[in-house]
């Protein structure tokens, strides 16, 4: 399963769920899928097979009955939680997270470690760059925990659209900025040196844009990856 997941991951897969004695791997268009299927096929390791699905919310219904989620002094909500009792019994800031085609509701692990960490290191007055965006949620932590100004970039155009939905929904007008980019092409054209660079992406990801993402980052930076 290790190499089966390391291999698909060198195709960008936007999601992957697992299900009895495998995966199912979503991607953005037909053509990356079937090089993926092809690549998957002459190694001969698993049965694979292609289908064509809706470009609809499947995010959305599956994360239907999330429920809040506290970590540190931030809790993560879907806006249908957010009411007087929830703002009553948390620690600090509530930060609406609709689930939707953007990966980050706060559930997984690796999101919460984030969440942590954030949590940790200075804020005030920094500039911030959150790398595979997603839902939004980290940039938006970032911003709502001081940090004087956010980016958050994703090559994948709904989480774009999901994570400025979320920024309306938490009432955040500036300070954060959304954009459609991957990494290479944001350090190429950036004449910022961001003083926090979040990153919660895979790990061959992460180490394949290892020297990309160092260039971003300024003197003394503080990186957050997972």
């Amino acid at each position: 399963m290790d190499l089966l997941l390391a291999l698909l991951d060198d195709f960008r897969p936007t999601a992957i769920n697992d299900i009895d004695n495998g995966v199912i791997a979503y991607f953005v268009t037909a053509g990356v899928r079937d090089d993926a299927l092809a690549q998957l096929g002459a190694y001969e390791l698993v049965d694979v097979t292609a289908e064509d699905v809706p470009d609809e919310n499947w995010a959305e219904r599956s994360q239907a009955a999330l429920t809040p989620v506290t970590v540190g002094r931030l809790t993560i909500a879907p806006p249908w939680t957010v009411n007087d009792a929830l703002r009553a019994s948390v620690p600090g800031p509530i930060i609406v997270i609709l689930p939707s085609m953007g990966f980050g509701t706060g559930h997984h692990a690796s999101t919460r470690l984030c969440l942590e960490l954030l949590q940790r290191v200075p804020l005030q007055n920094k500039r911030v760059l959150d790398i595979g965006t997603g839902s939004g949620v980290l940039a938006i932590a970032a911003r709502v925990l001081g940090a004087a100004s956010v980016v958050g970039i994703d090559f994948d155009p709904d989480a774009i659209t999901n994570a400025r939905e979320n920024l309306e929904l938490n009432a955040i007008s500036e300070g954060v900025r959304f954009a459609e980019s991957d990494i290479q092409a944001h350090a190429g054209g950036s004449t910022v040196a961001y003083d926090l660079i979040l990153a919660n992406l895979t790990g061959s990801l992460l180490q394949r844009e290892a020297d990309a993402i160092a260039k971003l980052a300024a003197p003394g930076a503080h990186l957050i990856v997972s």
